[in-house]
């Protein structure tokens, strides 16, 4: 690996440069796997496994660059060289949000290698990143960082990022048990489409957007819970399906929690559970219950704020386990 690493060519000068797709993918690949791999799972192997393939495809990578996500991504970002070899490495990708919004950029990868850690690199590599988003017309960063890696959130911190919330990525595998059906007097049901602007307000109690919205990517935004038909259609073509489920407080006769089911062939299915703590505790489990049984052969994947202590006692209980724990953050231009 380390001479994957030296790779670059030595009449390079030291510092930071723009990425080089022609050359950088392979190195890049390498400096990855050596600083990520504690962290990374078979997607993200899969991913340094398609920057190995596009490395080698010389001529026909700036076409292939144009058209694949993660290049353009890893294309945008800067590299850090030492004495010939890629020792440092930070990604920009455009978000996914509405642009409404404001343009909002993603800040990933961020990497050094071990034996030029603390020099520097890092905060002069983000740096850059940061003055290219606003040269850009960027009016927001935003990134996700393990929740125990300290070095790194204090980093983000002095450069003015603010952290929103720690969220926990749960995942049940297909036929795992689950405990006897709920004796509940409750009736679930999907939404109605009438319904979005109550589910919307549900979700602005308990996932404001100053913590960070709805999770990963998923800003509190109506084009959530009401899609445009282009986003309908675009779904329907890809083979994407969505379920909302709600059930309602009988107390307060109002929405208590929501869950929404998204399926995608050959991936596991996602979800997202949105329950109010003044509601009655039980609405939420109903809901993980009911969609427990219904997929049982499905391995269900759920990103929740880690702060949710009911969800973290319960989750277990329906044979769901922890991932991993990450801090999401972002930041203001000015």
């Amino acid at each position: 690996m380390i001479g994957a690493l030296a790779s670059a060519s030595s009449s390079q000068p030291n510092g930071i440069r723009p990425v080089n797709l022609s050359t950088d993918l392979a190195p890049l690949a390498d400096l990855m796997e050596l600083v990520f791999k504690d962290s990374m799972d078979s997607s993200s192997y899969a991913a340094l496994r398609e920057m190995r393939y596009l490395s080698r495809l010389g001529v026909g990578m700036h076409l292939i660059s144009r058209l694949n996500a993660m290049t353009t991504g890893i294309g945008m970002g800067y590299v850090w060289i030492e004495d010939g070899r890629l020792v440092g490495n930070v990604s920009i990708y455009p978000a996914d949000w509405p642009q409404d919004m404001g343009y909002t950029f993603i800040i990933a990868n961020v990497g050094t290698h071990p034996d030029f850690q603390n020099r520097g690199i890092a905060t002069r590599l983000m740096q850059t990143s940061l003055d290219a988003i606003s040269e850009r017309g960027g009016s927001r960063a935003i990134l996700q960082v393990n929740y125990d890696n300290r070095t790194a959130r204090q980093l983000y911190r002095k450069l003015g990022f603010a952290e929103e919330r720690a969220w926990t990525t749960w995942r049940r595998g297909a036929y795992a048990s689950i405990p006897s059906p709920l004796e509940a007097d409750l009736f679930i049901r999907r939404r109605r489409r009438s319904e979005w602007r109550e589910e919307m307000a549900l979700a602005a109690r308990i996932r404001p957007q100053a913590r960070g919205g709805l999770g990963w990517q998923r800003p509190l935004h109506k084009r959530l819970f009401q899609p445009p038909l282009w986003h309908t259609l675009l779904n329907w073509l890809n083979l994407r399906a969505t379920e909302r489920l709600v059930v309602r407080d009988p107390r307060m006769d109002s929405l208590g929690a929501a869950l929404w089911t998204e399926h995608q062939i050959a991936n596991r299915t996602r979800l997202t559970l949105l329950n109010d703590p003044e509601a009655i505790p039980i609405l939420a489990e109903a809901l993980i219950s009911n969609i427990s049984r219904r997929h049982m052969r499905t391995p269900l994947e759920m990103e929740h704020p880690a702060d949710d202590a009911r969800m973290n006692d319960l989750l277990p209980r329906y044979n769901f386990r922890p991932l991993r724990t990450l801090m999401h953050m972002h930041w203001q231009a000015k």
